[in-house]
């Protein structure tokens, strides 16, 4: 017998943005609740005091922003895109080792496909918590998503 299977998120993300593969991002939890990802500690992505280059951490949070919107409107795909509009991060803290990024919506889903079913172009913004082993927060990202309807 043949099955197909789906792909994860991950894999879906994976094959999609080289960057994120390059990262070695280990998905963790891709739910529309929540998207939980690592960024292993790679000396290859280190900065000049030995922790995460900030890109890397960027990259780390801006894709666990993309695996909760993926999980949340993956059913809405055939009818619209999802964008990222803008992102904003700061860095509160030294990291060291490795660091998991966690990202929630920060609007219903329900309210968000009813805008999208209006016809309307939604706007929703997805916060990041980025923290390092001890669980100290060394960096807050939040990006602006829009799901734009296909023409």
């Amino acid at each position: 017998m043949f099955f197909m299977t789906t792909p994860t998120i991950g894999q879906l993300l994976d094959s999609t943005v080289p960057m994120a593969r390059t990262l070695k991002l280990a998905y963790l939890e891709t739910s529309p609740e929540r998207a939980v990802l690592q960024l292993p500690d790679q000396p290859e992505f280190h900065n000049h005091v030995g922790g995460p280059h900030a890109g890397a951490m960027f990259t780390l949070a801006e894709s666990a922003s993309g695996c909760i919107v993926l999980a949340a409107f993956g059913d809405q795909l055939s009818r619209a895109v999802p964008l990222a509009v803008s992102a904003e991060i700061a860095y509160k803290k030294l990291a060291k080792g490795v660091v998991t990024a966690t990202a929630v919506l920060g609007r219903p889903v329900a309210d968000i496909v009813a805008e999208l079913d209006a016809g309307e172009r939604p706007e929703f913004p997805v916060t990041v918590e980025i923290t390092r082993e001890d669980g100290a927060v060394t960096g807050i990202m939040t990006v602006l998503w829009t799901l734009r309807p296909n023409s």
